[in-house]
């Protein structure tokens, strides 16, 4: 019930991950990135600590093969876990446990890796790699957004869709982008939405933290 993409942008060196589902705040557990470091998600039966773990894993200088190997390895009941890992070389890894519940696929493309559980379609992260490889010149989280509304189009889940979430790492320690849709009937649409809102404001917001005496104030307030 499950679907996601974690995509690097080899122009900028950016990572980021999408992810929507039928149950609410699906932000708050399953899609994770690093600057200069990669992505991750973790899903069904979510376990929210593989996340950081893998992150801290890559950190390590763990290739994105060595950090799915040791989440399988190490942990408990990975059975029921189903976990893709992007590094800071743009290389993929992912892993669907024999617990997953169908349809269950993974799709490996040019510094991108999908993941589908529980949706009506086996093609739905293969359509959300082809969406994300189709405009490498775009911004990353336009990619993102591009490939969810793919694998919605390709058949999505089963079941309405009501929360969805984005997260994009540039050079910060700090997001770049970090937006979450909860109890609404059209997440992806609104997340998309959302995005343009944001973007005209993204580098600005990057700015007032690390230098705010050059940072332009618009008249809107300093949020």
């Amino acid at each position: 019930m499950t679907f996601s993409l974690a995509g690097r942008c080899a122009r900028t060196g950016m990572f980021g991950a999408v992810v929507t589902t039928s149950s609410i705040a699906v932000g708050s557990r399953c899609q994770h990135a690093a600057a200069g470091v990669g992505a991750a998600l973790t899903q069904h039966m979510t376990d929210p600590r593989l996340g950081p773990l893998a992150l801290d894993l890559l950190r390590r200088g763990y290739s994105a093969q060595n950090v799915i190997d040791a989440l399988v390895g190490a942990t408990p009941r990975s059975d029921w876990r189903q976990l893709a890992v992007i590094d800071a070389e743009g290389r993929t890894a992912s892993f669907s446990g024999a617990s997953c519940r169908p349809e269950v696929a993974e799709a490996h493309g040019r510094d991108c890796v999908a993941l589908g559980n529980i949706v009506q379609s086996k093609d739905v992260p293969f359509a959300m790699v082809r969406a994300f490889e189709a405009d490498p010149a775009a911004p990353l989280a336009a990619r993102l957004i591009a490939a969810l509304k793919a694998g919605d189009e390709a058949g999505g889940e089963f079941k309405p869709l009501v929360s969805t979430a984005l997260v994009v790492a540039d050079k910060q320690a700090f997001p770049y982008v970090d937006l979450r849709v909860d109890s609404d009937p059209d997440p992806i649409s609104t997340l998309a939405r959302l995005w343009q809102e944001y973007e005209p404001m993204a580098d600005l917001y990057v700015t007032r933290a690390i230098d705010p005496d050059s940072a332009i104030v618009p008249a809107e307030g300093t949020a």
